[in-house]
């Protein structure tokens, strides 16, 4: 009889691994060989890709489906500046605390929103980030309603020259992209997330397999909640202005991201980073192009829904049988001979 053999790495995804890997020593490298305005090209992308991947964590595993994670991204970019303008802390330090504060702030928002199911849940979360762009443009102390910017003695504390600083801008960009992509990759490895993905085939009989969902989504929230944080710390860094319109915008912090989420493939690893690159290169093509450019978008959007409903990724994967992350359990069977 032949013998089973499990495994889940692939030629393809050995393959993968090791562009990859060269590819992170090319962008590493970026201030040397790119122009200003390629690096914040370039780190605006590794940040859309790390919130691309956190939403798609949370909605395409965990079956949160929300449209309020501009909440904890304004939250992080406000903390940014109260940590440093009020509290004298160092602006890296201060976005780390922001995901801190995130994700204390997250489980009590949790116990409330739990509550809701479907819509009613993507509502919740949708309010709960006008609450929190309302709490923010009150506070006259961070610039009320017309928003505020970072001091220049700030700016100055993370280099000496303006290339150094934008430099550096862009590999914390660089590197929340690598950190957030290696931690999802690694949570959807680990027991937490085998019980996750049996969750989002099916919560009945993840139940009825001892899994506790609320649990298991508790902790994907908040672990969410508190990258998400940070990534929106580093995007108001790049800015150095922030205002409650701008931090807790739900068109440039969510609506976007769940595009870039649908059209590269939800539940995928593969499809946030597709996406990422079919956004952005929709949007420079077409961005002189004034509303026409968002009527693209959404043409785009239903295309891909109505022929592609696992998203580019999704379709590349069932016709070539690809998988670059290897995630999947596949069985080989082995020749007794050949034993």
């Amino acid at each position: 009889m032949s013998t089973p053999t499990v495994y889940r790495a692939t030629r393809a995804s050995r393959i993968a691994m090791i562009v990859a890997a060269f590819a992170l020593i090319v962008l590493a490298a970026a201030p040397w060989w790119a122009g200003r305005a390629d690096l914040r090209l370039m780190g605006e992308i590794f940040l859309y890709l790390s919130l691309a991947c956190l939403w798609n964590l949370m909605a395409g595993y965990a079956g949160l489906v929300s449209v309020g994670q501009q909440a904890f991204v304004g939250f992080g970019g406000y903390m940014l500046f109260a940590l440093t303008i009020f509290g004298g802390l160092h602006p890296i330090t201060a976005i780390l605390l922001a995901g801190l504060l995130a994700a204390v702030l997250s489980v009590p928002i949790a116990s409330l929103i739990f509550r809701l199911k479907g819509a009613y849940f993507a509502i919740g979360t949708w309010v709960m980030a006008e609450v929190f762009r309302l709490t923010f443009a009150q506070i006259s102390a961070l610039g009320g309603g017309s928003g505020t910017s970072l001091p220049v003695g700030i700016v100055r504390s993370l280099a000496s020259s303006r290339s150094g600083r934008e430099a550096l801008s862009y590999w914390l960009a660089l590197g929340s992209a690598v950190l957030v992509i290696a931690a999802v990759y690694l949570f959807l490895r680990s027991r937490r997330g085998l019980a996750l993905t049996a969750i989002r085939d099916s919560e009945v009989a993840a139940s009825g397999l001892g899994i506790d969902i609320w649990r298991t989504k508790l902790e994907v929230y908040v672990v969410t909640s508190a990258f998400t944080a940070i990534i929106g710390g580093l995007i108001f860094l790049q800015k150095l202005r922030i205002s409650p319109d701008a931090a807790f915008s739900v068109n440039d912090w969510t609506a976007f991201v769940i595009f870039i989420v649908v059209i590269g493939g939800i539940g995928t690893l593969e499809g946030p980073i597709i996406g990422t690159l079919l956004f952005f290169l929709l949007r420079e093509t077409l961005a002189d192009f004034g509303t026409i450019y968002l009527m693209v978008l959404g043409a785009v959007a239903i295309v891909v829904m109505l022929k592609a409903p696992k998203g580019v990724w999704g379709l590349i994967r069932d016709r070539y049988d690809l998988e670059l992350f290897p995630l999947s359990y596949r069985i080989k069977l082995n020749d007794p001979k050949d034993i």
